[in-house]
């Protein structure tokens, strides 16, 4: 299942940037963060993906969006300038950024590079 997050959700379940100046994911498995809008055709592409992956790797990989317009303030600290952007975050690495919408193959193969996460 795709959780929406506000940002005091992700301040709790991700990284709480007003904290911590370095980054510290405070999650216990490696996640995929969608910025996404309504109104977005390409995130509308997206979504059923992300749906599909979160069954396939459920108690492996979290998966969560963020809207955008809602959550203004969360987007400019990540300095979201195009939507979908993807984030995904390994447990104990930095994050990685992807833009535009992605096919699913590519989301396996980052999941599989990216967050270490076998499927």
């Amino acid at each position: 299942m795709v959780e929406n997050l506000t940002t005091q959700d992700f301040k709790e379940k991700i990284f709480n940037y007003e904290v911590n100046k370095d980054w510290k994911y405070e999650g216990d498995l490696p996640c995929i963060i969608d910025f996404y809008a309504d109104w977005c055709g390409p995130c509308k592409m997206v979504e059923p993906i992300l749906e599909e992956l979160s069954k396939e790797y459920e108690g492996k990989v979290k998966f969560y969006r963020v809207n955008t317009d809602n959550e203004q303030e969360l987007a400019g600290v990540f300095g979201i300038r195009s939507i979908p952007s993807l984030l995904f975050i390994p447990k104990d690495d930095q994050p990685q950024m992807a833009v535009g919408a992605i096919p699913k193959e590519a989301f396996k193969q980052a999941i599989k590079e990216v967050l270490k996460v076998e499927d």
